[in-house]
């Protein structure tokens, strides 16, 4: 599993390190997040990362609604207190001076504090202890064929083209991945997936989410039938 290459560096993980917020973009542990990076202060915040030794940038989603911030669970005003950090594992610069870079997940990891920087992108202080379990392979099993069931159903609607002897042959923690990183789905739904105890909880919630989806689409009909 992808998660396999840090376990060595489980102990050495950094408290802190540089922080970048944007809603609806979900990157779990072992997950591949391409993103194209085009302000000034996230071109610094991506020379930052690069210049580390693990070239990790902690993903965080913002609040929806500002004012619905409990502080005491929210430390850092206006954003989520659970993100995940990636190692950058690709990286390219363009002629117009953007950056095209994937991020690998690693773990997740909670938030503390975060500090702005002079060249205006934040870092973050961070504990990654609550989520030792991301640095290991989750072998917990699921029920594939009521996913998969509800995964065709909900691509269809959406329009969405897939390879499904592909899907059917990947491996669980692959699939869970990639499915809740590019649903669309609202910026809490993409939260409650991130903080997910373990895959079978996941799978469960992906399952709940594209049958609302449904259920919405059919006129409040049950989509199972």
């Amino acid at each position: 599993m992808t998660q396999d290459m840090f376990r060595s560096v489980d102990d050495n993980l950094p408290s802190v390190i540089p922080m970048f917020p944007l809603p609806s973009a979900l990157l779990l542990p072992g997950g591949h997040l391409p993103l194209n990076i085009f302000e000034p202060r996230y071109l610094a915040m991506i020379d930052a990362a690069l210049a580390s030794p693990d070239r990790l940038i902690g993903m965080v989603q913002p609040v929806e609604d500002d004012q619905t911030v409990d502080t005491q669970t929210q430390p850092v005003p206006g954003l989520f207190s659970i993100g995940c950090a990636g190692r950058i594992t690709y990286f390219q610069e363009t002629e117009d001076q953007r950056y095209l870079i994937a991020l690998t997940g690693v773990s997740r990891f909670r938030l503390i504090d975060q500090q702005l920087q002079p060249s205006g992108f934040r870092n973050a202080e961070i504990d990654w202890h609550e989520f030792a379990a991301d640095m290991q392979a989750d072998t917990s099993d699921i029920d594939r064929q009521p996913l998969i069931a509800v995964m065709k159903q909900y691509f269809k609607l959406k329009g969405f083209d897939a390879d499904w002897s592909q899907i059917e042959q990947s491996e669980n923690d692959q699939l869970l991945a990639t499915l809740s990183m590019v649903c669309p789905f609202e910026v809490a739904e993409k939260q409650a997936l991130l903080e997910a105890n373990d895959a079978a909880s996941r799978a469960d919630l992906l399952i709940a989410m594209m049958e609302i989806a449904l259920h919405d689409d059919n006129g409040g009909q049950d989509a199972r039938h």
